[in-house]
Parts: C-alpha cells; structure tokens; sequence
C-alpha cells in the first residue's frame, strides 16, 4: 500500500515553480523537492495544510492511494482522484 503525491503534476498544471511555492508557504526547498518527486515518507499535517493553502486546493488532488498489495496486471489502477469541474 502507498500514498503518493501528485505535486509536480498539480504544479505543471498551474504553471508554478516550487521557488515561489517555497517562499509563499514557509516550506523548504528540500522538503517540497522530496513531495515533487514523490520520494517523502511522510507528510506533517502543517505542511498538507499550507500547501493546500496555497494552491488553493485539497488534500486529495495532492495525494492519492495504490494498493501495492495487489500487484502490477491484476486489472488494478491507481486510485488517483477525479479532477472536479467547478
């Protein structure tokens, strides 16, 4: 099992650099580089919360789940969530 993190996409989509995202959250470099290359192992709900914040969005469109336990080829996708139409 695993969460992963949708960072880079949700940055790529907004056309944001993780530099002005550092600086308008508080957040390191580092630590934003780790969740953009879905390398963190875990995440302070602080964080979650001024990165949500920031992008003006939820937990979910930053984060999604995979079964891990399933294996690869058992017809099982990713749980990424469905973008919303506002």
């Amino acid at each position: 099992m695993g969460v992963h993190c949708r960072l880079s996409a949700v940055l790529g989509e907004r056309r944001l650099r993780m530099v002005h995202l550092a600086e308008a959250t508080g957040i390191s470099r580092g630590a934003l580089r780790l969740l953009y290359w879905d390398k963190a192992k875990k995440l302070d709900f602080d964080i979650l919360g001024r990165l949500c914040k920031a992008l003006n969005c939820q937990p979910g469109d930053l984060l999604y789940f995979v079964d891990e336990e399933e294996g690869p080829g058992d017809g099982q996708e990713a749980t990424r969530p469905k973008k919303q139409v506002k």
